[in-house]
């Protein structure tokens, strides 16, 4: 009979152990799992996830029932080791250390180290199917729990300590969601990913990288000669132009080509014509976030803005196309005058004008060249070479060779761009 009450023994204390695993991987489980995918699963209908998200809305009675009942089992395997050994050995004090030792040997690899590993590891496979015990052992444990949470939150409130709102821990700032896009980069299409990424960084792009600078403006004159107005109309590629009056200094607002082509097809096209169908000019300030242009184009009902800088100068134009192609890429039909501007040629360089913006040549070419000084490349070449360069100057802007091909009205026109290998270390300039 003695040999039997030992192995009853043996077997209790195995299944105390198993139980203590069980809360050791439940309690690991349960606070690693990700709770934006839990809460996706849940609103899809997974029932183990929303029991999981049940018991998650409620932390601070979970973690009770969980310690409540990991300390019952513990104590409870080292009274009846205890026992075990006190039967086994007789109730020496070696015997007894020993006993210890091995028992805290038996929690410390089965019951928490190797259950924790495996809750981290796996946390949706095992906080799901330890919902079916952890909910009905919440429900009877309840009255013990609340009552020890009593105390709980008597300490908290004499250390001044707040507990959060539920679900302000989980909240997510700019930079955290953009750290988790980027590590979904190989989960999602790269061209999602590429569009969630440009839209994250819209608060860090201002109009004056994208707007079409104040010398690239096409604009008419009111003081033109009429059938000049009728051509430069009837044969613009823009859907609206700026109308000014003997310069741009004197901007009178913005025409909607649809709305004077009843003058183009036979009525005399003059000043009081176009007047009559010119809309306000819109000013934005330079420097306005991207984000805030586009929320100001939505509730204004607007699609075109002009820069200005503090002084009041225009410095260029930005359109609601602008912002879209900044975050989905280029999508409008470009104007044939446009189209040379960036140019591949047959040794595998490209040409490109002076004019055009860094963040143009860096989307088109896949390069890296800085944003946070001028924004076109003519400006970058002029600051790094601290001079206007003649024809045929070669230097560096990192790693990229560029090349001076001309030169005009003390910028550069024209210049070719060499790709460096994709090996090719970085140089300084």
């Amino acid at each position: 009979m003695d040999s039997i009450a030992t192995s009853t023994l043996f077997a209790v204390l195995a299944v105390l152990l198993l139980s203590s695993a069980f809360f050791s991987a439940s309690e690991t489980a349960m606070m690693a799992i990700n709770r934006y995918r839990l809460r996706h699963a849940a609103d899809t209908g997974h029932r183990g996830a929303m029991r999981a998200q049940a018991l998650l809305d409620r932390t601070d009675k979970l973690l009770g029932v969980i310690l409540l009942g990991n300390n019952l089992v513990n104590a409870a395997s080292g009274t009846l080791t205890t026992v075990l050994a006190i039967r086994l050995f007789g109730d020496g004090e070696v015997a007894l250390m020993l006993a210890t030792l091995l028992l805290t040997f038996l929690i410390l690899v089965f019951s928490e180290v190797t259950p924790k590993v495996l809750g981290a590891a796996f946390p949706e496979r095992v906080a799901y199917p330890a919902t079916w015990l952890l909910t009905p052992l919440l429900k009877l444990a309840y009255p013990v729990v609340w009552f020890i949470n009593l105390f709980v939150q008597g300490i908290l409130r004499l250390l001044r300590i707040k507990q959060p709102e539920p679900g302000q821990g989980n909240s997510l700032g700019l930079e955290e969601l953009r750290t988790i896009v980027l590590e979904s980069s190989g989960r999602m299409p790269r061209e999602h990913h590429r569009i969630l990424m440009n839209m994250l960084e819209l608060e860090d792009i201002t109009v004056d990288d994208v707007m079409t600078p104040r010398n690239q403006i096409e604009a008419i004159d009111i003081e033109d000669d009429p059938e000049r107005l009728r051509q430069q109309i009837s044969t613009s590629h823009h859907t609206r132009l700026i109308v000014q009056q003997g310069s741009q200094d004197t901007l009178l607002g913005v025409l909607h080509v649809r709305r004077v082509l009843h003058a183009l097809t036979g009525e005399e096209l003059n000043p009081e014509t176009l007047k009559e169908n010119l809309e306000a000019p819109y000013f934005v300030p330079a420097g306005t976030p991207l984000f805030t242009q586009l929320r100001n184009f939505q509730q204004g009902r607007r699609r075109l803005a002009l820069v200005v800088d503090e002084y009041g100068e225009l410095q260029g134009l930005v359109t609601l196309e602008d912002l879209l192609e900044e975050m989905v890429g280029e999508f409008t039909t470009q104007a044939p005058s446009d189209m040379g501007y960036l140019r591949r040629e047959a040794d595998g360089s490209w040409l490109a004008e002076g004019s055009v913006l860094l963040r143009h040549l860096n989307r088109t070419l896949g390069l890296s060249l800085p944003l946070d000084g001028p924004k076109t490349l003519n400006g970058l070449l002029l600051e790094q070479f601290e001079d206007i360069p003649e024809a045929g100057v070669s230097l560096k802007l990192g790693d990229v060779p560029v090349e001076i091909v001309q030169t005009q009205d003390r910028a550069v026109k024209m210049a070719r761009i060499y790709l460096p290998a994709p090996d090719a270390g970085s140089a300084s300039t």
